[in-house]
């Protein structure tokens, strides 16, 4: 069995590696589209909307449906790529360890 020491160097090199992890997934940017690009919307790491684009060919009367849920699927779109890309932050930060379960990891 490896030493008490060994055992406290280990889990803070694993705690800067997640705290590191951390912080490159508030950093990150996705964006998300729908309606064959006509509605763009794109997230901050943190999961805040940063901004919305639309076509204007969108903005006629009675569209306003349509655009709702135009909006709506682009930020699902976008919502699922940020997933993505913060779990497999997380899995690297994590190394051996991602498959564990432990309680208060988040991968």
């Amino acid at each position: 069995m490896k030493d008490l020491g060994s055992i406290m160097k280990q889990a803070q090199a694993m705690q800067q590696k997640l705290a590191d992890a951390q912080a490159r997934i508030a950093e990150l940017v996705v964006e998300g589209t729908s309606g064959g690009g006509m509605v763009r919307v794109t997230l901050k790491g943190t999961g805040d909307l940063a901004s919305v684009e639309m076509d204007e060919s969108l903005l006629a009367p009675g569209e306003g449906e349509v655009i709702s849920d135009l909006i709506v699927a682009a930020h699902a779109d976008a919502k699922r790529k940020l997933d993505a890309q913060q779990a497999e932050l997380m899995r690297e930060a994590a190394g051996p360890l991602a498959g564990m379960g432990l309680p208060g990891l988040k991968l």
